[in-house]
């Protein structure tokens, strides 16, 4: 991956002026490459990662990944029924994966409840899909290579004899 890539997919708030400092490149060329790449679509979206955890009352927030089987289409294949699925505006990510299930979705919803009813009434119903697998996130670590929940350090007592 280019260097200017590298450094903006670890810090998307770094300045031009940093990422001239870090690559050797002026300040004229950092700006040009960023231009070109969000132009061209290489930079889709500057992003936080935030820990939702901590910025909002955990109970009212569910996460489920969900593997679907579907039926591909002829002459389209995976392409249009990925397409229907991630309009969904619960779908937050979606991906074609390899394995035992063709699609894997990032939903997003207030509570079980709510992502339950996005499966039972909009997902399973749709013609090609011929199964699904939720799996709801109970924890989360470690998202885009960011340590969310830090570990305690103990504090034990020094203890002599």
């Amino acid at each position: 991956m280019d260097e200017i890539l590298e450094i903006l997919s670890n810090d998307a708030r770094i300045s031009p002026q940093e990422v001239s400092k870090l690559t050797g490149k002026s300040v004229d060329a950092v700006k040009k490459a960023i231009t070109k790449y969000e132009k061209s679509g290489v930079i889709v979206k500057y992003k936080t990662v935030i820990n939702h955890d901590l910025a909002r009352d955990s109970n009212s927030f569910v996460r489920a990944l969900i593997e679907v089987s579907v039926a591909p289409q002829k002459d389209v294949g995976f392409d249009h029924i990925a397409e229907r699925i991630y309009s969904f505006p619960e779908v937050t990510s979606c991906y074609l994966v390899s394995g035992a299930y063709d699609l894997l979705l990032v939903v997003e919803g207030e509570n079980i409840k709510t992502v339950s009813n996005f499966i039972a009434s909009k997902l399973s119903p749709m013609e090609q899909v011929r199964g699904t697998s939720t799996h709801f996130l109970l924890q989360k670590y470690k998202e885009d290579g960011q340590i969310l929940k830090k570990k305690a350090r103990g504090k034990r007592l020094n203890i002599s004899y």
